[in-house]
Parts: C-alpha cells; structure tokens; sequence
C-alpha cells in the first residue's frame, strides 16, 4: 500500500530480475524513463508494456520530455522544439502542434504522463541555474498562454501534464542537480508575478511538481519539495490544489542528498503534503523508505492515496503500435522544427539534458 507513494527509476533498456522483483513487491505508484531506458522505439514500447503487465492497475509512466535539449527520445526520433524557441516564434499554431506531437510520440512508446511544461518565470536567462531553453518567457501571462497552448494540446491527445516547478525555481542562482539554491523572496513577491501560471492555469493542470528551492522567508526549515508549508498550507488549502496529484522533483538531485541526506527524506516530502516522491537513480532504497512512510498518520496516507487512485484511473493506455505511425509522427517533428527558427540563448550546462 505505502509503496504507492514513490515512482521508480528503472536501470537500462530491459528489466532485471531485481527490479521486476522490487516493483512486484512493492507496488509504486509506476516508473520514469530516462535515455538510459530508450535505446529503439521497439525496445522502448516493449518496455513499457513489460512494465504494465507487472501491475494490477494502469501505473504511471513518466518522462521527461520537454522539447528541446531535456528530450529523453533524441536518440531514436527528432526533439521538438524548445519552449525557447516556441516562444520566440509566436505562432500559437506551432505550439499546438508541438504539445500534439510530443503526446502523439509518447502514447506510441507507451508512455502516459509528461512531466511538463516548465512554469518558471526565467529571473536569471544570464545564469546556469538548469533552466535554460527550458523557459516560455519573463512575462506570466505569456507563459500562461504559450505554455497552456502546448499542455491543451498535450492533453488533447491523451497524455497527462505536470506542470513544473512550484513556487519557483526560475528563482534559483544555482543548479539543483548540484546544490540546494536558497530565494529570498516573500510568499507575496511570489503570488504577484511566479504563482500566476499555476493559478490562472489549474483547471487544465493534471499535477503540479515541487521544486528542490529554499525559500526561508517561508520555510526556514526545509526546500519546498519538502516543506509542508509551501506544500499542503499555501499550494493545497491557499491556492485550492486540493485534487490535484503532487510530485517531487528528484529526491537524488543533489540539492537534497547534501543538504539533508537520504533516508528520511521520502517521509518528510509526503508529510509535507506531496503524493508521490521521485527515486530516480537509488532505487535500491525503495524499500527503506516505504518502510518509513508506514510511521505518517493513516488519515494523511488516505487523502493521498485517494488522489492517487484518481489520477490513475483516468490515465489513457498506449496508441496501437505500428511502424508506419512512429515514422509518420517522426517526420512531422521533423518538419515543425524545419519550420521553427532557433532563438538565441545561453548555452546550457546542467545533468536535466542527459539523463
């Protein structure tokens, strides 16, 4: 039951006796796929449907799959363009078809839950903070409508959304992947300009990903992935995402794993009001944290269950299979991004592009 709360990495293109073991036993509430795990389409979809036939009921199948450089599938189809490049272009018309194609190209591999669009206002385009070409703009009520646009379009064809990364992390000097970036911005400086996205948004929103942020004018405590301030108290009883799932980002990143270390770092994520954490590369530690989330309130484990349940419920199975439709679906990536110019941006250099 408890294992419910975590979503699992998994090691290569093909399931090991252990880890057909592990999800077995434990149950999550699915898996994520990174680059390590996609080597073909056929492989791929093969993989997925090894992993569906190891659970009782639809699990969540995740990725990553942005546009641009944070692009779990460049090795085996074209990436659509990047939110930076979608934005620059001002065509509402090429971002429909991006969210379109990108869901269009996941059902096919079997996937049913895109973690995206980014939400973050871009504070820093200057900095490495592992955002760039990930961001739709400066300006709230442009990403409202460009990055709704793509998420309409996405879920349109089936594939449930996650928006990213709240309250912020456009607001982060640093990257999380290495250490934990602190935001000396009040709860109000956030609702005028970095909650608007979400808000104006929720209604078309599936789940919402917390960020691995220090915000201490908050939480003096803990990042918001952690914080049950920031989580249950502002973005759940404030803001009204009381139905909605809620994600951690990574709790591997090294924002966490250096600031406050592994181990009970699953059960203080959940306390804090997140649905399900992400073990994304430690997965042998899988079973230690369920072990610790059977010590939370049996009361707190329903309403999040419940939540869970939900959401996987209406989560859509995979597109029939076929060799012509992925070479169909690939040439048409291909033909939007010949269409798409390239904005300019700072070149990037963070581990979100190569996972």
């Amino acid at each position: 039951m408890h294992g419910q709360h975590l979503l699992l990495g998994m090691e290569g293109p093909e399931l090991s006796s252990g880890e057909i073991a592990r999800l077995q036993r434990i149950q999550p509430a699915g898996v994520i796929l990174f680059s390590r795990n996609i080597v073909s389409a056929e492989q791929t979809r093969a993989l997925t449907d090894h992993v569906r036939s190891l659970f009782a009921m639809e699990p969540i199948i995740a990725i990553d799959q942005e546009g641009g450089r944070v692009t779990r599938t460049k090795d085996i189809a074209p990436a659509c363009p990047s939110a930076v490049d979608l934005a620059a272009a001002g065509r509402p018309d090429w971002i429909a078809q991006a969210g379109a194609l990108t869901a269009d190209l996941l059902r096919l591999l079997g996937v049913n839950v895109n973690f995206a669009p980014v939400l973050d206002i871009d504070h820093f385009p200057g900095l490495q903070n592992a955002l760039r070409e990930r961001c739709w703009g400066k300006d709230p009520q442009r990403i409202i409508d460009d990055a709704g646009q793509w998420n309409r379009w996405l879920r349109k064809r089936g594939i449930s959304s996650c928006a990213k990364h709240f309250p912020s992390c456009g607001l982060a000097q640093s990257d999380p992947h290495h250490d934990l970036p602190v935001a000396q911005v009040s709860k109000e400086d956030l609702s005028r300009q970095d909650i608007l996205p979400y808000t104006a948004l929720m209604p078309e929103l599936d789940a919402v990903m917390t960020s691995h942020v220090r915000f201490p004018l908050l939480d003096a405590e803990h990042p918001a992935s952690l914080s049950r301030v920031i989580i249950h108290d502002f973005l759940r009883m404030q803001l009204g995402f009381d139905r909605h799932l809620v994600f951690t980002d990574d709790l591997d990143m090294g924002a966490i794993e250096k600031a406050y270390g592994s181990g009970v770092d699953v059960k203080q994520a959940i306390f804090a009001g997140n649905d399900i954490a992400l073990i994304c590369h430690k997965m042998e530690r899988a079973d230690e944290a369920v072990m610790e989330l059977r010590e939370l309130p049996v009361t707190m484990i329903d309403d999040a269950q419940s939540r869970i349940h939900r959401f996987r419920e209406k989560l859509n199975g995979p597109l029939q299979w076929s060799d012509a439709a992925w070479q169909k679906t690939c040439d048409e990536v291909q033909q939007l991004r010949d269409h798409v110019p390239v904005a300019a941006e700072v070149k990037a250099d963070s581990p979100v592009a190569h996972y």
